[in-house]
């Protein structure tokens, strides 16, 4: 009887603390719920982090707008210091310690392609003209016109040596290891120079192309960030956690109607409109082009009698900044969510640490690469003069013509066009 009835407090016991455990993993459970519903509103070091990316933000900002007013060439100076910081960040992410240690030229060979990538990538950029702009010096001149007229051949031989490097340096039992930094390496290559290339492109047809999309990426995610820190409430997708809907939506508005305004302010400056055809500094001075020139459209009875402007001028080009507005708010954070998901496939919080607040140099550039082509192909679609336009002829001419070639070419000109006048005369 003792027993029996022993054994069966014992029960009621043991069921009494699997409810109690039940309970209280239910509740446990609640609160994380409760706590992940309300994350990104109660979070109590949100605060700080706010200040720190803040503070980072300004910094950038300052550097960033110093380089703009320094002109063409200093801004491409600028995107090959970012390329070298995320080939840098993106190298060492699959890079292992141990097996980097026994392979101790292995890293070398990852810049070697890089570098090589740089000079095929660039080298386009390069001809006659600016390097007759640059110096004076014959021998040099005609140094640096051969490495432009061989540079594909260069090229090639580079990478072909290189590729020559990795067969040799392969050791037994670190193929499959070495086989995948290869390719990692190729991808990171692609992956920075496919976007840059865009970029700097941009700059050269004039600094309104490259400013405008980046300023408006820039205005996307802080103005996402804000909204999100102070009204978010709604998950956007489940790749950033932090990202939520009221963000998103805030975000899209801002900077739609930033990019109408921002177009009206940096198409009024001739040094951020005008194309750069050489590799000086100085400022520009051009005629801006139809594209840049404001129309007035009257207000009429849109506004009271004593309202002051009774018309307004738009710049064309506020209409073509509302697209990229459209495209920077809606299709550009979807870099940033690759980059999300990138991150968490790999298990890491950030691709580095290099920039307090926001991580590495590649997190803060996912939705920039994205933005850069659209900007250079929607410029090319719709902006860019027709392919056999004379000032387009006349700019091939000069970009792949050496002096003395011209001066050929002008006299045979002369001789047509007398020629023809003696025909019909």
């Amino acid at each position: 009887m003792q027993t029996n009835s022993s054994s069966s407090d014992i029960s009621s016991n043991s069921v009494g603390r699997a409810r109690h455990r039940k309970k209280s993993t239910e509740a446990v459970t609640d609160g994380k719920k409760t706590k992940e519903t309300n994350l990104l509103v109660n979070d109590q070091n949100k605060y700080k982090s706010m200040l720190i990316r803040t503070y980072s933000s300004l910094c950038m900002m300052a550097g960033f707008v110093l380089v703009v007013y320094m002109g063409h060439l200093y801004i491409w100076a600028m995107v090959v210091v970012i390329q070298y910081f995320m080939a840098r960040e993106l190298f060492n992410l699959l890079m292992r310690v141990n097996e980097a240690r026994r392979l101790p030229w292995f890293r070398l060979l990852n810049w070697h392609f890089f570098f090589t990538a740089m000079l095929f990538t660039y080298g386009r950029f390069l001809s006659h003209h600016l390097v007759n702009t640059v110096t004076t010096d014959k021998l040099l001149y005609k140094l640096v016109s051969a490495l432009v007229k061989y540079q594909m051949l260069i090229c090639y031989f580079l990478y072909i040596a290189g590729f020559m490097w990795f067969i040799l340096t392969l050791k037994k039992k670190m193929y499959k290891y070495q086989f995948k930094q290869y390719a990692w390496t190729h991808m990171i290559l692609l992956l920075v120079f496919a976007q840059s290339s865009f970029t700097v492109a941009n700059i050269f047809e004039g600094i309104f192309w490259f400013l405008l999309p980046a300023s408006l990426i820039a205005i996307n995610d802080v103005a996402a960030y804000f909204f999100g820190f102070f009204f978010g409430r709604t998950p956007l997708i489940k790749l950033s956690p932090k990202k939520t809907w009221e963000g998103f939506i805030g975000a899209s508005v801002t900077t739609i109607i930033s990019a109408f305004l921002l177009a009206r302010v940096m198409g009024s400056f001739k040094c951020l409109t005008c194309p750069r055809k050489d590799l000086s500094t100085g400022w520009l001075d051009c005629d801006p082009g139809p594209m840049f020139k404001p129309e007035h459209f009257s207000l009429g009875e849109w506004v009271p009698q004593w309202f002051p402007w009774k018309e307004v001028g738009i710049l064309p080009v506020q209409w073509h900044a509302l697209a990229l507005g459209l495209f920077a708010s809606i299709i550009a954070p979807f870099g940033g969510f690759f980059a999300s998901g990138f991150k968490r496939a790999f298990k890491i919080k950030d691709f580095g640490d290099s920039i307090p607040g926001h991580g590495g140099i590649t997190d803060r550039m996912d939705c920039q690469m994205v933005m850069a082509v659209f900007a250079y192909i929607y410029h090319q679609s719709f902006i860019a003069n027709q392919p056999f336009s004379v000032e387009t002829i006349l700019d091939q001419i000069l970009r792949n013509l050496s002096p003395e070639e011209q001066f050929i070419l002008y006299e045979k000109l002369g001789l047509n066009f007398l020629g023809r006048q003696l025909a019909q005369g």
